[in-house]
């Protein structure tokens, strides 16, 4: 028999049938002081590209930059959706796949895979609760993107919560096809991130994808799977309230702070979405705030624009990748333009704010066959076990 103070957790619960608790995922020094630091960067940057209308990244001021001295916006749990393919689950973290969000300007995809009868597969806490689909498809999507796209830098985040193998991500690369474009850091940058080629360069060389593994033991097989915490150290997540941004390192475990991390050239990571709690450890993100989260304000507590100022202000350099939930609130990508320097990006494509935009964007391509929502017995099952460990 449930408890009876399950049955009053689960009596209330029962009619969100669509709700899943949001795990997410899982530096050379001196490049940021302060605003007026980063305007002369941009000056400077721009005179040196004027002879040039190519754009890298969306400008022609990031051909010449070294990729660890650029800011790159990212998608937090890029492949589970909030729209109609999910049924507009809440435990979906983007209104927009992952091609729309390359589409926008961010080039930094974040998302959780599961193993799932032996395949690798981009699951939201359980493939039974939000199943975006296989990797490999998700993949082979990103990489009929880069085909199109030939003068952009990807990077990809994927937390690998199953602990698979680098071979088992190597074959699932090789079948889309996008592991020709991976990138492989020579030997005097190895171990850490602090010698990394300009965009220009990897664009040149045609090694336009970054692939960092949360999990993974590094295989000389594939060199162009990199563990994650060998190369970025990330500040918290979980945060459930506007006020609880900071910019304290959480992970790796094997650096004691922030500074030590990027002394021995790890690239900062600043997470920067929140979450809203529904019961003990069952959350779900916080749509709610999405407007102040995402602000590019400098001054506003909980803003994403003042959360960025906070830790280049702190670290002396600013934050090399940045993760947010709903992307095209804010929106996000004025927070990075605005830290790198660019003032005229070009090629992009404007999303709407909100959700009604959405409506008819689905999971397919980028994001898998199109997410896969548990019923509410999925949801009861969760929630029963969820308070039952708690």
């Amino acid at each position: 028999m449930i408890p009876t103070s399950i049955c009053t957790y689960l009596t209330t619960f029962a009619a969100l049938a669509s709700t899943a608790h949001a795990i997410p995922q899982g530096g050379d020094s001196g490049w940021y002081t302060s605003s007026a630091v980063v305007a002369a960067a941009s000056s400077t940057a721009t005179a040196a590209a004027s002879s040039s209308t190519t754009a890298c990244n969306n400008s022609p001021d990031l051909c010449s930059r070294a990729y660890n001295k650029i800011t790159h916006m990212g998608a937090h749990d890029s492949a589970f959706l909030r729209d109609d393919s999910t049924s507009n689950s809440v435990a979906g973290n983007q209104y927009y796949n992952a091609t729309k969000a390359l589409d926008a300007g961010l080039r930094l995809l974040q998302a959780q895979v599961h193993d799932l009868n032996g395949a690798i597969e981009l699951c939201h806490t359980s493939c039974d609760l939000l199943d975006a689909g296989p990797l490999q498809d998700w993949l082979g999507g990103i990489k009929t993107w880069m085909d199109a796209n030939a003068n952009e830098v990807v990077t990809l985040l994927l937390v690998n919560s199953d602990g698979q193998s680098a071979s088992d991500f190597g074959a699932v690369f090789a079948g889309s096809g996008i592991d020709a474009y991976g990138y492989t850091p020579t030997s005097s940058s190895s171990s850490s991130s602090s010698s990394w080629p300009t965009l220009q360069t990897m664009i040149t060389a045609n090694t336009r994808l970054v692939t960092f593994v949360a999990s993974i033991t590094a295989d000389s097989t594939y060199p162009y799977l990199l563990s994650e915490f060998d190369h970025v150290f990330e500040t918290a997540f979980e945060v459930t309230s506007l006020t609880g941004f900071n910019c304290t390192l959480d992970r790796p475990s094997s650096q004691s702070s922030a500074a030590s991390a990027i002394t021995a050239g790890l690239m900062p990571l600043m997470n920067h979405f929140a979450d809203s709690l529904l019961a003990t450890s069952i959350m779900i993100p916080d749509v709610d705030d999405i407007a102040t989260t995402n602000s590019p304000s400098t001054s506003q507590t909980g803003a994403l624009g003042l959360h960025a100022q906070t830790c280049a202000s702190q670290w002396g350099v600013n934050p090399t990748f940045v993760l947010v939930d709903f992307f095209n609130e804010g929106p996000a990508i004025d927070t990075a333009d605005s830290l790198n320097g660019v003032t005229q990006a070009t090629g992009r494509e404007t999303v709407g704010a909100g959700a009604a935009d959405a409506a008819t964007t689905t999971n397919e391509g980028a994001g898998g066959r199109g997410g896969k929502v548990g019923g509410t017995g999925a949801l009861v099952a969760f929630l029963v076990a969820a308070l039952l460990l708690a």
